[in-house]
C-alpha cells in the first residue's frame, strides 16, 4: 500500500470513488433529488477542493488503484473517508484517519447514516439529529481532542493485500504546522 498526497489530477479517480457508494449515499437510491450533492463530488469540484488551501488529501494505492482516500477541510472537518468495498474491513479506514489525524483537534464530520459504526469505531459520537439536505441524510458526530494531545500511533494489525509487512515503512503523513 503507498499513501501520497493528492494531486489535481486524481480528482476523476476521487469522484468515482465516492459516485460508486451512489445508492448508499443518497436519500433515494436512484439518486433523484440530490443534484446538488453530485455536483459538490464531481471531478471539478473535488479538484477544485485539492487545490484549495482549506483541503488537505491523502490517498491510499495499491497496485495505482484507489483503495481509498482521506480529506480534512480547514483542519476540523472529515470532509470524506471512502474506501473501496474490496478494501473495506481491512484496517484501510483507520490507518489513513491514524495518518492524518491530530489528536489536539476537536473534528465533525457529517457520517452516512451506513458508516455510523465505523465512525464509532474511530471514536466519533454522534453530535444532534440526522439531517437531509439536497437529497442525502447524514448523522452529525464529533471526536473530542484527547487529553493533553497525547496519541501515539499504533501499528496496523490489518492492511489490505500482504501490506502488513510494510506497515513499518510507511512514512507517517507530513506533520501540521
Amino acid at each position: 500500500m503507498h499513501f501520497r498526497a493528492a494531486l489535481p489530477s486524481d480528482a476523476a479517480k476521487i469522484s468515482a470513488l465516492i459516485l460508486s457508494f451512489q445508492a448508499q449515499l443518497t436519500l433515494h437510491p436512484d439518486g433523484r433529488g440530490a443534484e446538488q450533492f453530485f455536483a459538490s463530488v464531481s471531478e471539478e469540484s473535488e479538484r477544485g477542493y485539492i487545490e484549495s488551501g482549506r483541503y488537505e488529501y491523502l490517498l491510499a494505492e495499491e497496485d495505482n488503484d484507489l483503495a481509498g482516500f482521506v480529506a480534512i477541510r480547514d483542519k476540523t472537518h472529515l470532509f470524506h473517508l471512502f474506501v473501496a468495498s474490496h478494501f473495506q474491513r481491512t484496517g484501510l479506514a483507520r490507518e489513513l484517519w491514524n495518518r492524518v489525524r491530530n489528536p489536539a483537534v476537536r473534528y465533525t464530520v457529517h457520517s452516512s447514516l451506513n458508516a455510523v459504526l465505523a465512525y464509532e469505531h474511530l471514536g466519533f459520537v454522534t453530535a444532534g439529529t440526522q439531517q437531509q439536505v439536497h437529497g442525502i441524510v447524514f448523522q452529525p458526530m464529533q471526536l473530542e481532542p484527547e487529553e493533553n494531545g497525547a496519541w501515539t500511533r499504533r501499528p496496523s494489525t490489518s492492511l489490505p493485500r500482504g501490506s502488513r509487512r510494510r506497515a513499518a515503512q510507511l512514512r507517517r503523513w507530513p506533520a501540521r504546522e
